[in-house]
């Protein structure tokens, strides 16, 4: 038996990138990443790395708690597979 920790992460990326009329596509290219992976964290279906995030930080201009929601980070759920 497997167990595996669920946790979503909301975040203002979409927002940001519309904002700027920034497509994923070129976020992700000046992020270094694929554009599933910004998919993936719009999506919340994947939660950045502190690398990452600290990188989509440094793109936007601002600091990563404005751009992370982080009021649910104590409440993680685990999947038992």
């Amino acid at each position: 038996m497997k167990i595996k920790s669920v946790m979503k992460m909301k975040t203002k990326i979409r927002e940001l990138r519309k904002q700027r009329r920034i497509s994923q596509d070129e976020l992700a290219k000046a992020l270094h990443v694929t554009r599933h992976t910004i998919t993936s964290i719009e999506n919340e279906k994947y939660i950045a790395s502190l690398p990452l995030a600290y990188k989509i930080s440094k793109f936007f201009g601002m600091p990563i708690e404005e751009i992370f929601d982080f009021s649910d980070v104590g409440d993680i759920d685990y999947e038992i597979f």
